[in-house]
């Protein structure tokens, strides 16, 4: 009897550790909804009328949601910068000299010749269960629609006790000729957060991308603003943008409650372990194919891809609510994720 009520206590805890995920479509508002234990985690969009598809909102566990509203659901008190960084995306800033990074409805018509963007063709998978599986096949293309890479990306959505995880596996593959990835900071793996989760700023900052193109982040109010980097390196804050690390985490406190974010590289990536493009203005990126543009010491770096050659990422991204995720935490996590793929 007593082993009977150890197993089933055993069977009981691992039923509770996992969550089922259901992935719901909708494809004339042209997204897939996905749900953990019937709480919603975030959808996939792919609108006809955006540059690029992208995960959003995204929702720790708590409900609380981590990206920001603008440019699709502007909140009060938010920042309204950069408008094509738009919820959970993956995607670069140079391919074949075009920009596919900060393409928005900000490019006027007669510069849109220098940007590309990203057309969804086929929703291959989108199966529920233990953990939630969606396939994608897309291609990137010019502004005339001729394609440069056809990508195949899965996302692999699972949810336990501790926090919620999105893996994102991407095949980029050169069909239609030579594909040349040049060194960009601007990429690839990418989240815009909500305000509380940036880090107090004191003073207006300019950014400029590759163009020249600058855009100004306010100084702004900084109350309820409560975010901080760290890195798999030791680096904290600032220091983390344009270091190589094998994770970052952002934590803030949310609504009263402490947030976690993580984003992590994988071994088996080119670059590893990758540049973290990490603003304290709110965007949180991990790029493998920038490396001079981060440090002007490195050598520069030129991807290039035959054409039929495909080019494989793979990424997690992780949320946890109601406590910190520390250092030892995420080197748990990385060595999980690294041994999954």
């Amino acid at each position: 009897m007593k082993n009977i009520v150890i197993l089933a206590f055993l069977i009981s805890s691992m039923v509770a550790s996992g969550q089922h995920v259901k992935l719901v479509k909708d494809e004339t508002g042209g997204k897939i909804q996905v749900l953990i234990d019937g709480k919603l985690f975030t959808s996939y969009c792919y609108p006809s009328n955006l540059e690029k598809p992208f995960l959003y909102p995204v929702h720790a566990p708590n409900g609380a949601i981590v990206t920001r509203g603008f440019p699709l659901e502007p909140r009060k008190g938010e920042r309204i910068d950069h408008p094509h960084q738009v919820g959970l995306w993956f995607n670069y800033g140079n391919v074949n000299g075009l920009d596919f990074w900060n393409n928005s409805s900000a490019i006027p018509p007669e510069k849109k010749d220098e940007y590309g963007h990203i057309v969804v063709r086929k929703i291959v998978k989108a199966e529920s269960g233990d953990k939630g599986t969606l396939e994608v096949l897309s291609s990137w293309e010019n502004s005339k629609g001729n394609i440069l890479l056809d990508e195949d990306a899965t996302y692999i959505f699972s949810g336990d006790d501790a926090g919620w995880t999105i893996d994102h596996i991407s095949i980029l593959t050169a069909s239609n000729g030579p594909v040349v990835f040049d060194d960009n900071k601007e990429g690839m793996f990418a989240i815009r957060v909500d305000r509380s989760l940036e880090m107090p700023s004191e003073e207006a900052v300019i950014f400029t991308d590759e163009k020249g193109n600058p855009t100004t982040v306010k100084a702004m109010d900084n109350t309820g603003v409560t975010g901080m980097y760290i890195g798999s390196n030791g680096k904290k804050g600032d220091e983390v943008w344009g270091t190589r690390n094998k994770w970052v985490i952002l934590s803030g406190i949310q609504n009263g409650e402490p947030v976690s974010l993580a984003i992590f590289d994988n071994p088996k990536n080119t670059g590893f372990p990758a540049y973290f493009h990490a603003r304290g203005y709110g965007l949180f990126s991990v790029n493998n194919l920038g490396q001079n543009s981060y440090d002007t010491d490195a050598e520069k770096v030129v991807h290039k891809l035959a054409t039929g050659e495909s080019l494989k990422l793979i990424h997690r991204f992780y949320v946890q609510s109601g406590t910190e995720l520390t250092p030892d935490d995420a080197e748990k996590i990385f060595r999980e994720f690294s041994n999954t793929y």
